[in-house]
């Protein structure tokens, strides 16, 4: 496609979607403005003058609020109140497990900032809020409110992408007798494999800062074990952490070839890493740690029983090394609404981070080579006025294997924000990875499960691959029953891979394009996910065996 044509579809995109939504924007503004309320006025100094007074913390009170507002007319009907007599609440004692203050600190408004993003984190709980309700004799006394929400999972879910459906039985916790510990079971049947999973979360373990995770898996493939013991960095002025993590996978991978299952593999990871990280904590707006641990790397391969390729399995690795981590984060945060969430607080991270990680993988500690292992991360937030936002991201990973650079992988994304009303937002995101002597199993895919939403899924695969995603985003007043807030999107995605695959040639189509639309269904009420994508999507290349309509039905993170 020529560069003017692309320039003139954008422009009728563009100019498409502002006539289509315009008025329905402008009515969700007006609503929006007419039901707003001034605050009463404040009778205690303001954030910067209870700082600089060297004012403490009083009383900490914790609000639970229920599922639904009681003195809410519209919130009182028979369904809703049985609901929240069946949810149980959340206890008082896990969200103050997660303060990082207590009665006695010196009061700081960047620490209960960052306390209501954390707690923003947690699944059970919804549009938390630390507010200030007293001052007296230099103590600040305040309010943590947090709003339930539903947490039980006994049901059925659906998915479809790139052309494939997934089925799955759920059985999920997400605050188990009202301790915020999750406790799931579930069936799968998915385009690679039927398992049954049971998983086991804990963010507090005993009301301490520590944290586990427990996943097992048994598939008709194969089988996995995740178990996670640590002690993170929980706040940007924490000053250690620890950790253990065991990561077991045992199944069958596929080899595809334009979304067709052409081979397979077996395929046995096993990662088991210890960590322990120092900080001398926030300075200057910055944090800078560094963390030490040992990683064992291995994975082994083997003919698959029923490989209808007879592909050749890759040879097998394994690396043991120590390793040194060192991180800067810079505490720059915002608050904002209507970007990837409908209608709900969300974080943006403006902050630049910065990470290095290097480790030496020797025979002499078991390993089968002797390899450089390097790591390296950055991001960073920009401000760029008018309702604008870009955020960018990059890493480099790789090996040095008797001074050759293999199994090298740069990725770098970006996403571009600009809010065109209070309810609805433009938005733009790339991402473009380019691999150099790849390890076999890590050979980079293209399709409608990762982005290029009119194609089938692993469509396209190779050594290099690039994206690039156009929406314009609506976020309406509307709600469904009061269950989920509901918004849309109309975009275009291109997207194409090059290079070659340790597997064999690829097909290489050239830029690969797509248009549709799609319902957003923002969860308000459950913890089970955050935003139901309903998309209709229309390949607009590819080879002819493709269907000329594509039907997606995801639960993601974000819009």
């Amino acid at each position: 496609m020529r560069p003017g044509y692309l320039k003139l579809l954008f422009r009728l995109f563009r100019r498409s979607v502002i006539a289509l939504f315009a008025a329905w924007a402008t009515a969700g503004s007006a609503a929006e403005s007419s039901s707003s309320r001034p605050e009463a006025a404040m009778t205690w100094p303001d954030d910067a003058a209870l700082e600089a007074q060297g004012a403490r913390i009083g009383a900490v009170a914790i609000i639970v609020r229920p599922i639904f507002d009681p003195d809410s007319p519209d919130e009182r009907k028979f369904l809703f109140r049985l609901a929240d007599r069946l949810h149980v609440d959340t206890r008082k004692s896990v969200i103050e497990a997660q303060l990082l203050f207590r009665s006695g600190d010196a009061f700081s408004r960047r620490v209960l900032d960052e306390t209501e993003r954390n707690l923003r984190e947690l699944r059970f709980i919804n549009e938390p809020e630390i507010v200030i309700v007293g001052y007296r004799d230099g103590l600040v006394d305040l309010a943590v409110i947090a709003h339930d929400v539903w947490t039980t999972n006994p049901g059925i879910s659906f998915g479809r992408a790139g052309g494939k459906n997934s089925t799955g039985l759920q059985l999920e916790e997400l605050s188990l007798l009202g301790l915020g510990k999750k406790l799931a079971f579930e069936y799968e049947d998915n385009v690679d494999r039927s398992s049954y999973r049971i998983e086991w979360h804990d963010p507090n373990v005993g009301g301490s800062r520590w944290l586990d995770t427990v996943e097992l898996t048994d598939s008709d493939d194969g089988e996995s074990q995740i178990l996670v013991l640590e002690r993170p960095f929980y706040s940007l002025d924490s000053r250690w952490s620890t950790g253990l993590t065991f990561d077991h996978d045992d199944s069958i991978q596929g080899v595809y070839r334009l979304g067709h299952r052409v081979s397979e593999y077996g395929r046995d990871a096993r990662v088991v890493d210890v960590r322990y990280g120092r900080s001398q904590g926030l300075r200057n707006h910055w944090a800078h740690r560094w963390i030490a641990g040992l990683r064992h790397d291995e994975t082994r391969f083997s003919q698959a029983p029923d490989d209808p390729g007879s592909a050749v399995p890759p040879d097998d690795r394994r690396l043991n090394y120590p390793y040194l981590r060192i991180e800067s984060i810079q505490d720059d945060f915002e608050t904002t609404q209507n970007l990837d969430q409908i209608s709900r607080t969300e974080d943006l991270d403006f902050g630049a981070r910065y990470a290095i990680e290097i480790g030496w993988s020797a025979t002499a500690f078991g390993a089968d080579r002797n390899a450089a292992i390097l790591q390296a991360q950055a991001s960073r937030g920009f401000r760029l006025g008018d309702g604008q936002s870009l955020f960018l991201a990059s890493e480099l990973k790789g090996r040095i294997d008797d001074g050759s650079a293999t199994d090298v992988l740069f990725s770098t994304s970006l996403r571009y924000y600009r809010q065109t009303s209070p309810r609805s937002t433009f938005f733009a995101f790339f991402s473009g990875d380019q691999g150099h002597e790849l390890d076999p199993d890590h050979e980079l895919m293209l399709g409608g499960d990762n982005g290029l939403r009119g194609y089938p899924l692993r469509y396209q695969t190779g050594s290099g691959r690039a994206l690039l995603t156009v929406e314009q985003r609506f976020y309406t007043h509307y709600s469904l029953w009061k269950l989920a807030n509901i918004g849309g999107a109309i975009f275009i995605d291109a997207g194409e891979t090059w290079g070659e695959s340790a597997f064999g040639p690829t097909q290489g189509l050239g830029v690969l394009k797509d248009v549709g639309f799609g319902l957003r269904l923002g969860n308000t009420r459950t913890g089970l996910a955050n935003v139901v994508h309903l998309d209709i999507a229309f390949p607009l290349d590819g080879d002819p065996s493709i269907n000329k309509v594509q039907f997606l039905v995801k639960t993601k993170a974000s819009f």
